[in-house]
Formats: structure tokens, sequence, C-alpha cells
């Protein structure tokens, strides 16, 4: 076993080699569509993530397609674990051990523009923040984000994004397209709630911290802490988009993928549980009941 096996790489169709500049040999910046391409082509079973063999197999052309020649390329088995380590520790911000299309994005050099959308840097402070996006985009109140009302936020992001005054219209088109072929799960050309909260991550769901899962006791500033997290115009009440927000987060504890019948399903049920007043709004004394009712059925699982 002391000679290394080498694997061959298949001549004449390294992917990754046509986004190369043919002198440097650097990857060029790859549009919306090249980058799409590129994920299609290594995401061959379409789960959404690259692993396994088809990582290795995108790792062996990226290393290889540096070499311009398409004839003796080759990879070891040694060379291509440490390479995966390598990758992994700098890629994977979620060590879930699989690439998913944020992180090949922090790769590949990509247009500005697209890159921006992917938002790594810029989490939204909380659910509420979203709900509030949401309604406005929703124009037409189908409960989903459509590809037209898509393509608007997108304008306004870029806009307030870049600071320029205009988005053309070809780029806007590609890029709803694109989007809408990486996060519309289920294919149906539009985006539900679940789908949309993969587009705009949230920065953390304060209810997934240990303190809400039991045995331990939630405290006076635990509650304190959530109620000012969602009742953001400080009124005394959790209402509209801020109660919106907060079911989405306690929705998304239970489920992982949810459309806003499913929000308003879950906001019945909790209103009828823990409104008392029953004004259609979330006081303190009933934020604590319900967050009280969360650390117990966690505890229960």
């Amino acid at each position: 076993m002391g000679r290394s096996r080498r694997i061959n790489i298949e001549k004449a169709t390294n992917f990754m080699r046509q986004f190369r500049d043919p002198e440097s040999r650097e990857l060029t910046k790859l549009s919306a569509n090249q980058f799409m391409d590129v994920w299609g082509h290594y995401d061959k079973d379409g789960n959404g993530f690259i692993e396994g063999s088809e990582l290795d197999g995108f790792l062996r052309e990226f290393v290889s397609s540096v070499n311009a020649n398409d004839d003796t390329e080759t990879v070891s088995d040694e060379v291509l674990v440490e390479l995966r380590e390598c990758f992994m520790e700098a890629y994977d911000d979620n060590q879930d051990g699989k690439i998913d299309i944020k992180e090949l994005a922090q790769l590949l050099p990509m247009e500005e523009n697209f890159f921006l959308l992917f938002r790594f840097d810029n989490p939204l402070d909380s659910s509420v923040e979203f709900m509030k996006i949401w309604t406005k985009y929703d124009t037409d109140s189908s409960g989903y984000i459509e590809a037209d009302e898509l393509k608007s936020f997108l304008r306004d992001f870029l806009v307030e994004a870049r600071s320029v005054n205009d988005v053309s219209e070809d780029k806007l088109i590609e890029y709803t397209g694109s989007l809408l072929q990486i996060f519309d799960a289920n294919k149906d050309g539009k985006l539900q709630l679940s789908e949309m909260s993969k587009l705009l991550p949230v920065r953390e769901n304060f209810l997934c911290r240990q303190v809400f899962k039991g045995p331990t006791v939630i405290s006076k500033d635990d509650i304190e802490k959530v109620f000012s997290l969602y009742d953001r115009d400080s009124s005394g009440t959790i209402e509209n988009e801020e109660l919106l927000g907060f079911l989405k987060d306690l929705l998304e504890l239970a489920k992982k993928d949810y459309d806003l019948s499913d929000l308003e399903e879950f906001r019945q049920a909790i209103l009828q549980g823990c409104d008392f007043n029953q004004d259609g709004k979330i006081n303190k004394k009933e934020l604590t009941l319900v967050l009280l009712a969360l650390a117990k059925h966690s505890q229960n699982d």
C-alpha cells in the first residue's frame, strides 16, 4: 500500500475549467445564471447540498481546473482527504458536513449585486422585521411572494444596499429566476414563508435558547428580554407584525416547512389558549404563560 492510488479526472469534462481565465487561470466572476449552472452540476441529486461523492467531484475539478491541460490531471486520495478537511473547515459554516448554496457562494467569485442577496453579514434582527418585509411585498395578500413581488423586493433591496438609482430589468429577471431556483423548494414558482425565511435569515431565533427547553427556571429577566424583542414599538403588547414574528419563531420550533395558512392556524390556537382578554394581542402575563408552556413541552420531549 506504499503507493497512493491515483484517480484520473475525466478528460475534457472538467466543468469548472470554463470559468477560469485562460491566461491567469483565476476564476472569473460568475453571473447569477453561471453560478446556478455550477450549483446544478454538482448538486446532482437536487437535495440542496453538495455532499459525499458530489463534494469530492467538485473539489477534484475545482483544484485541477487550474491546469489548462485536459489530458493528465490527477488527484490522489490522500490529497483529496486533506483538501476536503481544509475546505470544510473554511466554508462549512454550520458544521453539518455538507455545503449549501450560501456556503458555496463564499468560495466562488460572483457578480457583486447577486452576491449581496445572500446577506452573509446582514441577517435580520428579528422575525418581526421579517414579517414587516413579508407584509410589504405580499402585495396581493395571497400568502406567497410570487415572482413579480420577489422582483420588486430585489429591486428595492439592491438599491438600498448599493445606494444606486437603478438595477437593470434584465438583471432583476435573472436574479429572480435564480433565487426561485434556489429557494423555491416545492417548485411552485413562488416562495412560501419558510422558503422566504431562508432567503432572509434572522440573526437568532431567541426561543431556541436553552432556557426555554427546560428544566431551567425561566426568570423574570428572560421574560423581559423576550417581550422587548417582540414589542418593537414599546406599546406594552405584542401585536400585528410583532405577533406574527413571535408566532413564526414558535412555529419554526415545530415545523421545517410552513406557509401563511399554517401561521394563521397557529395564531388562532395560541390566542385561544392564552389571550384571556381576547384583544388579539399578547401582553406580558400572557407571554409568560406561552413561554412556560414552551419550556414544559420541550422538557417532556
